[in-house]
């Protein structure tokens, strides 16, 4: 088991000096390849964690659905989107506050999405333009080089930086380009659940409305049907009154 350890440990070593040497063999573009793929990978990271911690995609429909109605049960971040969303008490209300719902929650996302989208096509670009510079480096050696070893070298150390670079661009951009567009995706899932929370947000609130609206209908109608009974009241005694006296002076 030692001897593993040892094999693994040397093999490992061996590895990332070849790394450290292809690395340093690309030339300053590899610096900017690495930034690029620091900041890429960085940001999708932290959508990707931001997405996470919504909650929407572990939250059944009807749970939620139950929640809006009985907001004692609210629970989580979602719980938390409908105790914000539902403080309005009309349907205007309630579309302005997804609206600061929505600058709040996804513009974020959509920014460092565009910013992930603007690393993965700068990447192999930066690679390219290490290619370039490799080539001219190739060029200049066999222009001003005399031949022998030294020519050589140089010769070997642009071509290297070239094909370096290219590659470089090209394994930093490929799986970036694939998170992008997975995260897209989330985003878009998330946009989707927001759209269908308010729809359900807003017919509940129009039922409630139509509710309350048929109820101080009814209300109204037994008021006036209560007014016009004790009027037909009054009226009655009032004649009553007039019979017996109109009796009595006979």
């Amino acid at each position: 088991m030692e001897r593993v350890f040892e094999w693994l440990r040397g093999r490992g070593t061996a590895l990332v000096d070849e790394a450290i040497g292809i690395w340093s063999s690309g030339g300053w573009a590899m610096v900017a390849i690495a930034i690029i793929a620091i900041v890429m990978f960085g940001v999708g990271i932290h959508i990707w964690l931001r997405l996470r911690r919504k909650g929407f995609q572990s939250v059944p429909e009807e749970t939620w659905r139950r929640w809006i109605d009985h907001p004692i049960e609210r629970d989580g971040r979602v719980g938390e989107l409908l105790d914000f969303v539902t403080v309005g008490g009309s349907l205007e209300e309630t579309t302005e506050l997804f609206s600061q719902l929505r600058r709040t929650e996804t513009l974020p996302i959509d920014r460092d999405l565009r910013l992930m989208k603007v690393c993965v096509s700068a990447a192999p670009l930066v690679g390219l333009l290490g290619t370039v510079t490799g080539m001219l480096a190739t060029f200049n050696a066999l222009s001003t080089g005399g031949g022998g070893d030294q020519t050589m070298a140089m010769i070997a150390s642009g071509i290297s930086e070239a094909l370096i670079t290219t590659e470089t661009g090209l394994v930093i951009a490929l799986p970036g380009l694939f998170m992008q567009y997975q995260l897209a995706r989330t985003c878009e899932r998330y946009k989707a659940f927001l759209a269908h929370l308010e729809t359900v947000c807003t017919q509940t609130l129009h039922r409630g409305e139509r509710r309350r609206a048929r109820e101080a209908v009814r209300r109204a109608a037994r008021a006036e049907v209560a007014r016009r009974l004790a009027g037909r009241l009054r009226d009655s005694r009032a004649s009553e009154l007039v019979t017996a006296r109109t009796q009595s002076e006979r």
